[in-house]
């Protein structure tokens, strides 16, 4: 039996508010830059941050533990979930 030709995907657009560039606060601008940023781009060098400084639980990879730099930005809280994480990093993006 012949398989039916595959259909294209639809070309997906870019949603705009996920590519305006956001101003990130004093905090946050300590680990990601100070130069305004798509939402997309902090999450990306957070987690580049994250990975560099080794700050993903071992045990629980979900975690996320803070140092001095990102306390700041998580409100202050030791660890935090990586679902919580984008929530507080939104506080600081204006």
């Amino acid at each position: 039996a012949k398989k039916a030709p595959a259909k294209k995907a639809a070309k997906r657009t870019p949603n705009a508010a996920f590519m305006k560039a956001l101003q990130p606060s004093a905090d946050l601008a300590a680990v990601v830059g100070d130069k305004p940023l798509p939402r997309t781009e902090v999450v990306k060098k957070l987690w580049a941050y994250i990975k560099k400084h080794g700050l993903q639980d071992q045990k629980n990879k979900r975690q996320i533990n803070a140092d001095d730099k990102l306390k700041k930005v998580f409100g202050g809280k030791a660890s935090v979930s990586m679902f919580d994480m984008t929530k507080l990093v939104s506080k600081h993006l204006s």
